[in-house]
């Protein structure tokens, strides 16, 4: 068995057009003093009126996906969750997390990061700017500046929330394509001895390659509960006529993520913290600014 990050070359045909989105050149100029959020808010306090299908919906608005291109040749793709949204001089600006192994630019020559929304039929793209990065695999994790994107900021969710059993849903653009959802559970939490916080997160939701970034959302709260890193397979070997093949399979249970505990301490320390004063309020996700 092994464990696979969730990003394919856009060479391997379609199913492959889904790599995670390398980054472009890392900058950490000081953004703009910045005064007033300026996305309205996504109720994600739980409630027992709500549909199932109300309860996804609430979910749609903080999920991107991106693309990194060479040139004008779209080499991977990935997914994104809006983490932050500001209104500065320069304008309104998001930040999305994604994973920082699909952020890679060091083989592309003309490296350029598209951010992508999909609205019934219409894509609105953006330029993205990778600012911060982790170091993988430790901390997967990397934030993407968008200027001009207004897409309000989910709200994290808190380490109680993490229990087995909690229904999840998955929200990611696998294989390049638009937002596609998929549900399940938590199935595992890796708990760290000496600090007894969340380590890693598993889900038994199925998930495809370019799934990297997109996020696990508690259907109950809608509030953000991990990021998709990779997922385990098990390697399938067969013949036909004299000749030898080999795929891998997914296995059920096996989709590995950040939990939201690891994105909050990567975002403080990579100086980004300001965008966590939503992440508790239950008030919908929408970053406050206060410059920096």
């Amino acid at each position: 068995m092994s464990r696979f990050f969730l990003g394919a070359p856009v060479a391997l045909l379609a199913l492959a057009s889904c790599a995670g989105a390398p980054a472009l050149p890392h900058g950490r100029a000081a953004p703009p003093q910045v005064s007033a959020v300026v996305v309205p808010a996504v109720a994600s306090s739980s409630s027992a009126r709500l549909s199932r299908k109300e309860r996804v919906q609430r979910i749609l608005p903080h999920n991107v996906r991106l693309q990194m291109a060479d040139g004008d040749t779209v080499r991977r793709s990935a997914s994104g969750v809006v983490v932050g949204s500001e209104q500065g001089s320069d304008g309104v600006v998001a930040w999305v997390i994604t994973n920082a192994h699909a952020v890679v630019t060091e083989d592309l020559k003309e490296p350029r990061l598209r951010v992508l929304v999909d609205r019934r039929g219409d894509v609105e793209t953006h330029e993205g700017q990778v600012v911060a990065t982790g170091k993988v695999p430790e901390v997967d994790l990397a934030l993407v500046k968008v200027p001009g994107l207004a897409l309000p900021a989910v709200a994290l969710a808190d380490e109680a929330e993490l229990e087995l059993g909690e229904d999840v849903v998955v929200a990611a653009s696998p294989f390049g394509r638009a937002l596609s959802l998929s549900g399940g559970m938590v199935s595992q939490v890796e708990w760290d001895g000496e600090s007894r916080r969340p380590k890693s997160v598993k889900t038994d939701a199925p998930i495809g390659y370019g799934a990297s970034g997109g996020g696990v959302y508690s259907l109950e709260t809608g509030r953000l509960l991990a990021v998709v890193e990779g997922y385990r397979t098990a390697q399938v070997d067969f013949a036909v006529r004299e000749e030898s093949y080999s795929f891998d399979v997914p296995m059920p249970g096996e989709t590995f993520a950040a939990p939201s505990t690891k994105v909050r301490d990567f975002l403080q320390s990579k100086g980004f913290g300001r965008l966590l004063d939503h992440s508790l309020s239950g008030e919908g996700g929408v970053a406050h600014a206060a410059g920096r």
